[in-house]
């Protein structure tokens, strides 16, 4: 038996996906980038060996991806994260057909053409709106854990309104609200519905379907914020469509990566592809 892994270097959390050759997952890591990143890599890659039993002499190919990804110096293959996300959410849902990744620092919007292949995509690297990085600052502001950001903004009976998306201009929103008594989880509703439109906004700029269809209905919405629920319901709200979302958001990346270390290994050793 061979296996593969995947490392996802990105800029707040590093995320690894260790595959064996029926592509089935054995172990995967989530774990802080730090300052470090490659001993947070390589850090990723012992946890998950440790925890399949597996020795690292078995390892037959190690994709690196993520905005670190030239610091993994045990790589075998680099690939870009627009890619890796590509091909891990195709993976796990097979007629993906937009992949959305929300990622700490910035948001990635994909189109798959029929085959899964990359036809079009837009990143949001410039600004923090429509960012993990957005929520953290306004949860710090709030004086709310992050995690509970997504069940409370749920359970609001209405929505406060928040005009900015700008990071800086929003806090000074919330913060004024607060002033005046507004409801913490209103406010929280406020800020999701805010993100949800920036992320939805970036799908108008992709370049329409080449063979026609409405590809807004099979969507994939990935990366750490995905585990928030509040943005997942108001994503949800201004498609139209119910997303799907991983059981673990925050490693498609880390799995397309590996997935790929697999399918470059059966290439070069002729060995027929996987029927998936």
């Amino acid at each position: 038996m061979t296996y593969f892994v995947g490392i996802d270097v990105g800029s707040l959390s590093t995320d690894g996906v260790l595959i064996d050759e029926q592509h089935h997952t054995l172990s995967e890591v989530v774990i802080p980038s730090g300052t470090n990143m490659a001993q947070a890599a390589h850090k990723a890659l012992v946890n998950m060996l440790d925890r399949a039993n597996i020795p690292s002499s078995r390892l037959e190919g190690v994709t690196a991806t993520g905005y670190g990804r030239n610091t993994v110096r045990f790589a075998t293959k680099t690939s870009s994260e627009v890619i890796c996300h590509a091909r891990g959410a195709r993976y796990l849902h097979p007629h993906a057909t937009i992949v959305i990744d929300i990622g700490g620092q910035d948001t990635k919007a994909i189109a798959l053409a029929r085959d899964g292949r990359v036809e079009d995509f837009i990143m949001n690297d410039k600004c923090a709106a429509g960012t993990g990085r957005f929520l953290e600052v306004m949860a710090r502001a709030l004086d709310v854990p992050l995690e509970e950001m997504g069940r409370r903004g749920l359970r609001a009976q209405r929505q406060a309104i928040i005009n900015s998306t700008c990071t800086v201009f929003a806090e000074s929103e919330v913060i004024s609200l607060l002033a005046k008594g507004t409801d913490v989880d209103e406010i929280i509703a406020g800020l999701h519905y805010v993100v949800a439109g920036r992320i939805v906004g970036m799908l108008s700029a992709l370049k329409p379907p080449k063979k026609g269809g409405n590809r807004i209905q099979n969507v994939v919405v990935c990366g750490g914020v995905a585990n928030n629920q509040g943005v997942i319901h108001e994503i949800e709200q201004k498609l139209g469509v119910k997303v799907f979302v991983p059981a673990n958001p925050q490693t498609v990346g880390a799995l397309g990566a590996a997935l790929i270390a697999s399918e470059n290994h059966r290439k070069d050793h002729g060995v027929p592809k996987i029927r998936e």
